[in-house]
């Protein structure tokens, strides 16, 4: 009896020392020596830090999972942790209150995680860490107050992360590297300040001038891990060392031109000037009245370091584009404008013999254009401006290969939208717009094909989907696959026959021609696909065909 007792008493003693060992996470290992409590992690799937952790650890380390972010209390039972190693996981938010209860960490690691920012207020809550780890990274930012709560650390690492500007003040403002330059505070020197920041893509321009004055300066007790920081752009400074480079004061544009004031006549070319000097490099963009529809090109060029050419191109002048063309400079420091001022002289051109309508007609500015779909159909737009005061009514003139005549509206003024509705499928329609009674001139159409209709309607879609990028006017209609306008340059067959020709899987249309480049004509790419709009022209070709060998 009395040794069935000490057995059972020995059992008793046995389960209450396995009580008191601290529980280990699946697929962990749990360790204490004279240090202390210590749990590692590696490979297992764990996507936040878990509850069930062991209570007063010393060391943590978590690697090689998808752990994805550091949420709020995080480490509410770990007041004992020192060291803190999360690297190689997929990190990528940090939580304000994610370090609360940390009072005792003296090392982080974050090496090769997903970070993008940091909460740096967050290390409030560790006042005595003085080892932070946050290389292969993609922070991109660090705030000028980024370390104010770090003053007793010893060692940062911000290497291999997407910094490109960060100006001295966040060194300057840090307590930590304050500290050996207080008097009297030589002798209580005991370690070095080491600091890693090579490896980023620094943009060496005048923003990053007081860190290149503050890298060239650092002296021990301050450490570089590497000291050979290197510029990374612009090209221009592309491989240069900080300890080479001179970087300019920061200044807003000043902007400058050859000629304010343009008088040209009628349908001549014309190229506007600006040239803008700005540290850092100057972005420039022209406004003008009509830019909603009349787009030109804009070319611009590096003449010398921190100096850019901007060139307005106006072709074939109009008396619309009177007026005043603003050019406008700006960077992050400031903006600077300049107003540069278009005078177009009006042809000298007499009328016609018998002609009911004045010369000035003819000069007038006209844009047709196809702008949207509508319920069974698509909807015209236009823009006209004419010499004459007095209202404009305006002539409509829409034919297709399918209509015998052409279809005629007379619309009055103050109206500058049409909606042509009932159109058929497989078919090409030219729209062209006159001023009162007058015949259509050439430049003022737009030529639209709607697609096939019935069983392909996701083809067509599909289709829709991809072109519309290419085309700004490529519309769907109900009946059809897309609409594709473009200002009228060649007749409805020519048309077809060069834009579709069978088989041809990437077909090239005729450029057309326009006074202006607009967004909506731009590239004038037509689609069409086998089987698709192919059919309809395949007659037209064999005819075309034999009639070129007769």
């Amino acid at each position: 009896m009395a040794s069935v007792s000490h057995y059972c008493l020995v059992v008793l003693v046995f389960l209450d020392s396995q009580a008191a060992q601290p529980s280990c996470l699946p697929g962990c290992i749990c360790s204490e020596d004279s240090f202390g409590r210590a749990l590692q992690c590696t490979s297992i799937s764990l996507g936040k830090i878990s509850k069930k952790l062991p209570e007063e650890l010393k060391q943590l380390r978590i690697e090689n999972s998808p752990l994805f972010e550091l949420s709020r209390g995080s480490f509410i039972n770990m007041s004992t942790l020192e060291y803190l190693w999360l690297n190689f996981n997929n990190v990528t938010v940090i939580h304000l209150g994610a370090l609360e209860h940390l009072s005792e960490l003296k090392e982080l690691r974050l090496e090769g995680n997903k970070l993008r920012s940091v909460p740096w207020t967050a290390f409030q809550a560790t006042p005595l860490l003085r080892v932070l780890d946050l290389k292969h990274n993609r922070i991109d930012v660090l705030p000028e107050l980024a370390l104010q709560f770090l003053v007793n650390l010893t060692y940062l690492d911000l290497s291999s992360n997407r910094l490109t500007v960060v100006s001295k003040s966040v060194f300057l403002n840090w307590l930590a590297y304050q500290k050996p330059n207080q008097p009297g505070y030589g002798a209580k020197i005991h370690s070095s300040l080491v600091l890693a920041l090579h490896d980023n893509p620094w943009l060496c321009d005048c923003r990053l001038r007081g860190l290149v004055q503050f890298v060239k300066s650092i002296s021990i007790p301050v450490i570089l891990v590497n000291s050979y920081l290197m510029c990374q752009h612009p090209l221009s400074k592309a491989g240069q060392l900080f300890h080479e480079t001179e970087l300019s004061v920061c200044m807003k544009p000043q902007i400058s031109t050859s000629n304010a004031s343009v008088i040209i006549p009628m349908g001549q070319n014309v190229t506007l000037r600006c040239l803008a000097q700005a540290s850092p490099s100057p972005t420039i963009a022209w406004t003008y009245p009509l830019s909603m529809w009349r787009e030109f090109d804009v070319l611009t060029s590096s003449t010398a370091e921190d100096t850019a050419l901007s060139e307005l191109v106006i072709p074939a002048a109009h008396l619309v584009d009177r007026g005043n063309y603003t050019c406008v400079a700006s960077n992050s420091i400031g903006r600077s404008t300049l107003v540069i001022s278009l005078q177009v002289q009006p042809a000298q051109t007499l009328p016609a013999p018998h002609s009911p309508f004045s010369p000035l007609d003819d000069n007038a500015y006209v844009d047709l254009r196809v702008v949207k779909q509508t319920v069974h159909g698509i909807l015209l737009e236009w823009f006209v401006v004419s010499n004459t005061p007095e209202e404009k009514w305006f002539t409509l003139y829409i034919a297709s290969d399918e209509m015998l005549r052409k279809e005629v509206v007379h619309i009055g003024p103050g109206i500058n939208t049409y909606g042509v509705e009932d159109l058929l499928p497989s078919t090409k329609y030219e729209a062209c717009l006159s001023l009162g009674g007058q015949p259509p001139h050439r430049g003022r159409c737009v030529v639209f094909v709607t697609g096939r209709d019935h069983g392909e309607l996701e083809e067509r879609e599909r289709l829709l989907h991809i072109t519309v990028v290419l085309c700004a006017v490529l519309l769907a209609v109900p009946v059809g696959a897309y609409v594709w306008a473009a200002q009228a340059s060649c007749s409805c067959r020519e048309w077809g026959l060069l834009c579709c020709p069978h088989r041809r899987k990437t077909p090239r249309c005729p450029r057309a021609a326009p006074q202006h480049r607009d967004c909506s004509y731009r590239e004038h790419i037509a689609v069409c696909e086998d089987g698709l709009g192919h059919r309809d022209n395949e007659g037209v070709e064999e005819k075309d065909q034999e009639e070129d060998r007769g």
